[in-house]
């Protein structure tokens, strides 16, 4: 059994007759978790969560931004394991379960956001106004995340997506409530001091808060969905807080003050279709939280969500689920790069990238190798192809693209009446790869395969093997002494 740095100062200060406590914010770790042990803390973690970015996916996005043998910010991570995402309930995961599993260490049946094991998830019934998001909860209580942790020991704390702020992944790490639907009631467990309020959140409720979702924040009357007629955004203005809706009021963010940002009514746009003076990027967002949130002495915590990934597999278009996968990869990029700039080498930070599950992209076929896709080369978008750059053709004769689904709206039944598929017809923004069990529109489903994580910095060897969900919950509230 290994002495840890906090032990041996403290037996050293015994021996000479003095005793003497590090400061808060260099304090080391002692806690232990099986075989683990950690001899300083981290001082700031930044936990990434691509939201349905599986291998496949993962692969793909590769190969589309720099190629079969180029680099993700994701695969230069130093440590790395794979994680296992069942839930309580089912075989393959939702975002709730598994992003809960993450942020409390608890297994959680499917909807439901960070209970105690076994509660049920009941879906919501609607208000007065027709929405269903009146809660019907029957068991089950809240359970500590790792954000509120974090919130305990003084850290800053902050929550970056370009989902609903209000949706099952961010949620996970704020709010407990037995059904991710329940979107209202999540929106008001932020405001401090409110109706509904967190007060694991602390007096001051979170530090940083930006993405979309306004209208859970706002008056049915005001075009919102609160059948209350609060108006939450209102109600974080009067507790100090700096309230902003677009790229201008971001950049003009100083430290100091609390800021909640929304810069959409729901989700925000994909990357390649958003209106940048209205919706900044997943990385600006990212820079700007680190820039917030860093000067506190006690350090921060961090979520960041690439959550439109699986909006993007939901609905089998292959370009834009990779377009979102390069841009949680320039956040990723982002805030290495900057925390490296606070903190040389990561001493005092760690940092965690993964996804919460599986989708059912396909890399098809024995595809010559295509090079990174450009303007002129479809790459990994394209029809598979030989070596001589002619077309593989199917049983039926006809070429078929790289990418495929095993479940979405489009059979290849659909591609023979059609005629055979081009490249331009392949890589048109909104093309949707063909699947091989159809499904409802926009209704492609979750797969339950194992996903990556790779880790950096402080602890990050802790992350290796293959690992529960649950089990990351414990590695970071070790490396974080939380």
């Amino acid at each position: 059994m290994r002495l840890t740095t906090l032990a041996a100062a403290t037996l050293l200060a015994t021996l000479a007759g003095c005793a003497a406590t590090p400061p808060a914010a260099t304090q080391t770790a002692t806690t232990t978790q099986g075989t683990n042990a950690v001899d300083q803390r981290a001082k700031n973690i930044i936990f990434f969560l691509g939201d349905g970015m599986g291998i496949n996916t993962l692969t793909a996005a590769r190969i589309y931004a720099v190629g079969e043998d180029g680099e993700l910010a994701l695969d230069k991570m130093p440590e790395s394991a794979f994680v296992k995402t069942f839930s309580n309930d089912a075989q393959v995961t939702d975002s709730a379960a598994s992003m809960a599993a993450y942020m409390t260490g608890v297994k959680h049946n499917n909807g439901v956001i960070s209970m105690s094991a076994g509660t049920r998830a009941i879906a919501p019934v609607a208000d007065a106004n027709g929405n269903k998001l009146v809660g019907r909860c029957e068991n089950g209580q809240a359970t500590v995340t790792l954000l509120e942790l974090a919130k305990r020991r003084g850290m800053a704390v902050g929550v970056v997506t370009n989902t609903n702020v209000t949706d099952a992944t961010p949620a996970s790490t704020y709010a407990h409530v037995c059904h991710r639907k329940m979107e209202n009631d999540i929106a008001a467990s932020l405001v401090p001091g409110g109706a509904g309020y967190n007060a694991a959140l602390g007096a001051r409720g979170l530090d940083v808060l930006f993405g979309g979702g306004a209208q859970f924040f706002t008056p049915f009357a005001n075009g919102g969905k609160r059948a209350d007629n609060r108006d939450l955004l209102a109600e974080f203005g009067s507790k100090g807080f700096r309230v902003i809706k677009d790229t201008a009021g971001l950049d003009a963010l100083k430290p100091g003050q609390p800021a909640v940002g929304l810069f959409a009514a729901s989700h925000m746009a994909f990357d390649a279709e958003r209106d940048a003076a209205r919706q900044p990027a997943l990385d600006a967002m990212t820079r700007k939280a680190i820039e917030l949130l860093a000067p506190n002495p006690n350090g921060f915590f961090l979520m960041v969500e690439g959550g439109l990934i699986d909006h993007a597999l939901h609905a089998t278009l292959g370009k834009r689920a990779l377009q979102e996968t390069v841009g949680y990869n320039a956040a990723l990029q982002a805030a290495i790069d900057r925390m490296n700039q606070l903190d040389p080498g990561l001493k005092n930070t760690l940092i965690v990238a993964t996804a919460d599950h599986d989708h059912t992209l396909l890399l098809n076929g024995y595809a010559a190798r295509t090079g990174k896709t450009t303007p002129t080369n479809p790459g990994v978008l394209g029809l598979v192809r030989n070596a001589d750059g002619t077309p593989v053709l199917d049983s039926k004769g006809t070429p078929y693209t790289i990418i495929g689904f095993g479940t979405g709206e489009k059979r290849e039944g659909d591609r023979s009446a059609q005629g055979p598929l081009t490249d331009a017809v392949v890589t048109a923004d909104d093309y949707h790869q063909e699947a091989v069990v159809r499904t409802n529109k926009g209704a492609e489903t979750h797969g339950g395969s194992d996903v990556f994580l790779g880790a950096t910095g402080a602890n990050a060897e802790l992350f290796r093997g293959t690992i529960d969900n649950t089990r990351v919950f414990n590695l970071i509230k070790t490396a974080g002494g939380l």
